[in-house]
């Protein structure tokens, strides 16, 4: 049996490029710039065994159990604090729900919100994963330019005065891929402009804590929390192995996100949510996350310093401050043809086309410093540069 000839008509335009960036999460002998993994010198290991047999002694019957939809209710109360901590506000409690990560939140909300040829608004480019699933429900996805202010609040306007848009997906804190900040005032202009038009934003913080200094926006959430869905992940500041994150936002929506759940995976994993909770209470994520943040802005130091170096004549890219990427503009150069050829030099990266929803653009790829060794940073990027060369 062709079972090919069996699959939903969705699937033919689906591709592959998340699991092609899982493949290599575990690469050996690969100078490996492609996905956003953070470090394992950072995972707080000698902390979680510690936890984890505490929790298994004295909370078996809640951690290795079935959790309720929205979340188990301390760990929800744990993360309520956190924000209220971070954000100045404080979800209610049906304003907040646990999700298995980023991106469970994304598919929650694109089963939810979206009907066949309704219209998502993403930025250009936007996180690949997002990308591929509104597109999966059969959505109209658009894109709307960037620039060093992150997102042009004014392309948008000129979109939504002739288009009606059921939701945007931004990512205002150094974003995947671009690595670009959205600015204060655009970030006002927007949840405004969305308010006017009836418009959901959905805001990913997924990097909103590995900023490289103390400063930082308001979020989208805070601002505006009657138009905002604020949708974050564990997985890179406290480890991946626990799929954990929340989805912030008005309670008529998360509502319906939970019953969502409820058909998906049910509910995220009860000891990932009882270990998370138990770091929180601890206090440890106030010492656990300076630590990353020093790593990660080293990294990034190291290879700002080697693209300039190696690539001042080849192309141009972002300055990260904060988060795990940068993006690199090689004029001329398909960059999926080259990323073929890299691999052979044992050098990866992610390709630029899959980051965008309307038009591919090849001349992009996405450089990722977050697991890649100081000493390893340069030899690879001098290594693509000549290849770069070459072709």
């Amino acid at each position: 049996m062709d079972w090919s000839t069996r699959l939903a008509a969705r699937t033919r335009t689906q591709s592959d490029l998340l699991g092609g960036i899982l493949a290599l999460a575990n690469a050996r002998g690969v100078v490996n710039f492609s996905g956003g993994f953070p470090d394992l010198s950072v995972f707080p290991t000698d902390i979680v065994a510690d936890m984890a047999r505490e929790l298994l002694d004295t909370d078996a019957a809640i951690a290795l159990q079935y959790a309720p939809s929205e979340g188990i209710e301390s760990t929800r109360d744990a993360v309520a604090d956190l924000l209220l901590t971070e954000e100045g506000r404080r979800p209610a409690d049906d304003e907040l729900m646990i999700t298995s990560g980023g991106i469970d939140a994304v598919t929650l909300i694109a089963k939810s919100m979206l009907d066949p040829g309704d219209t998502v608004l993403v930025e250009e480019p936007s996180y690949l994963g997002a990308v591929a699933g509104f597109a999966s429900f059969d959505a109209r996805t658009r894109s709307i330019p960037m620039d060093h202010e992150g997102l042009d609040v004014e392309a948008l306007a000129t979109v939504l005065r002739t288009t009606d848009v059921k939701l945007l997906y931004t990512i205002p804190d150094y974003q995947n891929p671009s690595g670009r900040t959205l600015s204060a005032e655009r970030r006002t202009a927007l949840v405004d402009l969305c308010r006017t038009h009836g418009v959901l934003i959905v805001e990913d913080v997924a990097y909103r804590q590995l900023g490289f200094t103390d400063d930082k926006h308001q979020s989208l959430w805070s601002l505006a929390p009657d138009v905002v869905v604020q949708i974050g992940t564990f997985s890179k500041t406290f480890f991946p192995g626990v799929r954990l994150g929340w989805a912030a936002g008005p309670a008529p929506l998360i509502t319906q996100l939970v019953v969502a759940k409820q058909n998906s995976d049910q509910c995220a994993g009860a000891l990932g949510q009882r270990l998370m909770e138990e770091f929180l209470r601890a206090k440890h994520f106030d010492t656990h996350l300076p630590k990353a943040r020093a790593l990660y802005r080293s990294r990034a130091g190291v290879l700002t310093t080697a693209l300039t170096e190696h690539f001042t004549d080849l192309g141009t890219w972002t300055t990260p401050t904060g988060g795990f990427f940068t993006w690199l503009h090689l004029p001329g150069i398909n960059t999926t043809a080259l990323a073929a050829q890299a691999r052979e030099i044992a050098v990866a990266f992610v390709p630029g086309a899959g980051f965008f929803a309307d038009r591919p653009d090849h001349e992009h790829l996405r450089l990722s410093y977050s697991r890649v060794a100081e000493s390893d940073i340069d030899d690879g990027i001098a290594r693509l540069a000549s290849t770069v060369r070459r072709t």
